[in-house]
C-alpha cells in the first residue's frame, strides 16, 4: 500500500475511532512496560465488551551507535559514531465483538523500505459469541484461533525481540544472531489450561504472496509449540516451551519488485525486512550482524527448526535461554546440514517499580555453511536500561561479536565491538 493512501486510511480510521469507546481491549498484549515477560495472550480477561473499541498505538526507536570493526577483507566500512535511522510503528487494534479482535501493524519508517508498509495483520478469536451468546463457551474458555498474514508463533524469542520501532520489551539493543521471524498467511489454534500451552498452525510457506505459478510449487509449512508456564508464588515464575517449524518444500524463485531481485525459499531467518539493529557493519545490508543458514535457492529448500526456551523469574532476577537447531538444505544441495544456536540472558531488575535493570546476554551460532565452512559466531551484550515512565525506555549496552571459520568473503576473521545507546517510546 502506497504512503498517501495508507495515511488517508489511517486518518479515516482515527477519526472514526475517536467516536468509539477507547477503553482497554480483551485478550490483549500491551505495548508498554506491563507487556514485559508476557507471552501468548491469556485466556482470562477483566474487560467486558460494551461495543466496538478502537485502539491506536505505536512505537518509535532511535539509536546512537559507536562501533568499530575489523577483518581480513578490505571492503569493510570505516565507521564513525553517529545516529541510526529512526524507526517507527503504527498499531491499530480493534475489539470487534466479545472475544473477537483484529490487529494491524504498519512500519512507518524502517531500515529496508523507504515507504510505509503493512507488516502483518490477523484476527484473534477467543469467544464465539458472534455466532450466538455463549456458543461453545466451555471449549472457548481454553481455545484461541488466530488467522491472517501474520508473524507465526515459533519460539519465545519473538516476545523479547525488537520489531522495528517496537523495542521496549527487548532488554538489549540487538536481536539474536539467527533471528527467527517470518510473516506468512497462516492459521493457528491454541489450547491453554492451568499453565499448559499447546499450539498447532499451518502456513502457506510464502513471505511474498502471489498467484503466478513458480516451480517448485511450495507445500504448506507447519508450526507448533508445547509449554508450561506457572507462577508458583509471588516471587517465583517458571516457563518452558518447545517450538518446531517444518518446511517440506519452499517456494521457488520469483522476482520481488521491492527487493529488485529474486524472492523465495525458506524465510525463517531472513524475513525481517525491517532490518538488524547494528548498522553498516560487515555486509552493511539490512541483515548486518545476523546469520542466515540459507536453506533456500531458486530450486526451493527444506528445513526443520526446533527451539527450546526456558524462562525463570525469581523476585528481580530473570533468566531466559535459547537452544535451537535448524537442519535443512537448499534446493540444489544433496545433503542436509545443521546449524545450532545457543543463547542465555541474565537480568536483575531493581528500584521502585523495577524501573532499572542490568545484565548480560551470550549468543553462539555454530554449524556448517553451504560451501562446507564450519563456522562459529559469538556475541556478548552487557548493558542495562531505565524506564523513565511505563512507555519510555533508555538502554545502554556494550556489544562484541566475532566470526570464526569463514574461509572466504567479508566475514573472514571479522569482528566488531562498541557501545550503542537506544531510546524507545511505545504506547
Amino acid at each position: 500500500m502506497k504512503t498517501p493512501a495508507l495515511l488517508l486510511v489511517m486518518l479515516l480510521l482515527a477519526s472514526g475511532g475517536a467516536a468509539q469507546n477507547m477503553g482497554p481491549l480483551q485478550y490483549y498484549h500491551a505495548n508498554d512496560k506491563t507487556g514485559i515477560n508476557a507471552f501468548e495472550t491469556p485466556k482470562t480477561t477483566a474487560v467486558d465488551f460494551d461495543g466496538l473499541r478502537v485502539r491506536i498505538g505505536g512505537a518509535n526507536t532511535l539509536q546512537f551507535q559507536s562501533l568499530t570493526q575489523s577483518g581480513a577483507s578490505e571492503n569493510l566500512h570505516d565507521l564513525v559514531p553517529n545516529f541510526n535511522l529512526a524507526t517507527s510503528n503504527l498499531d491499530l487494534d480493534v475489539q470487534l465483538h466479545n472475544g473477537l479482535r483484529m490487529h494491524l501493524r504498519v512500519y512507518l519508517s524502517s531500515r529496508h523500505h523507504p515507504e510505509a508498509w503493512v507488516k502483518d495483520g490477523y484476527l484473534q478469536i477467543d469467544r464465539l459469541d458472534f455466532i450466538r451468546d455463549g456458543f461453545l463457551s466451555g471449549i472457548m474458555d481454553r481455545v484461541t484461533f488466530k488467522v491472517g498474514h501474520m508473524e507465526i508463533n515459533y519460539g519465545d524469542t519473538r516476545f523479547r525481540r525488537s520489531d522495528n520501532g517496537m523495542a521496549l520489551h527487548n532488554p538489549f539493543v540487538g536481536n539474536y544472531i539467527m533471528d527467527a521471524f517470518t510473516t506468512e498467511v497462516a492459521g493457528e489454534v491454541y489450547y491453554q489450561h492451568n499453565g499448559f500451552l499447546a499450539m498447532a498452525g499451518i502456513t502457506n510457506g510464502k513471505l511474498d504472496q502471489g498467484t503466478i505459478r513458480v516451480d517448485p510449487v511450495p507445500r504448506p509449512s507447519l508450526v507448533g509449540k508445547l509449554g508450561y508456564d506457572r507462577q508458583w508464588n509471588p516471587g517465583l515464575r517458571t516457563r518452558l516451551t518447545g517450538s518446531a517449524y517444518v518446511v517440506s518444500q519452499a517456494s521457488g524463485e520469483r522476482f520481488c519488485p521491492i527487493c529488485r531481485g529474486p524472492s523465495g525459499g525458506v524465510n525463517l531467518y531472513k524475513a525481517d525486512r525491517a532490518g538488524a539493529r547494528y548498522y553498516d557493519i560487515m555486509e552493511a545490508d539490512r541483515m548486518s550482524g545476523r546469520f542466515d543458514p540459507n536453506f533456500s535457492d531458486r530450486e526451493g529448500g527444506k528445513m526443520t527448526a526446533v527451539m527450546i526456551n526456558p524462562f525463570v523469574r525469581y523476585h528481580g532476577f530473570e533468566f531466559f535461554g535459547v537452544l535451537e537447531q535448524a537442519t535443512g538444505r537448499a534446493g540444489l544441495e544433496t545433503e542436509s546440514r545443521t546449524v545450532r544456536q545457543y543463547g542465555a540472558e541474565l537480568l536483575y531488575r531493581i528500584g521502585p517499580g523495577e524501573n532499572f535493570y542490568f545484565g548480560g546476554r551470550y549468543n553462539l551460532v555454530t554449524g556448517e555453511r553451504a560451501n562446507g565452512d564450519e563456522i562459529d559466531i559469538r556475541r556478548i551484550n552487557i548493558g542495562g536500561g531505565w524506564f523513565l515512565t511505563g512507555n519510555i525506555l533508555a538502554k545502554l549496552e556494550y556489544v562484541t561479536q566475532k566470526y570464526d571459520g569463514f574461509t572466504t568473503g567479508i566475514l573472514q576473521d571479522a569482528e566488531f565491538s562498541g557501545v550503542v545507546l537506544e531510546a524507545v517510546v511505545s504506547f
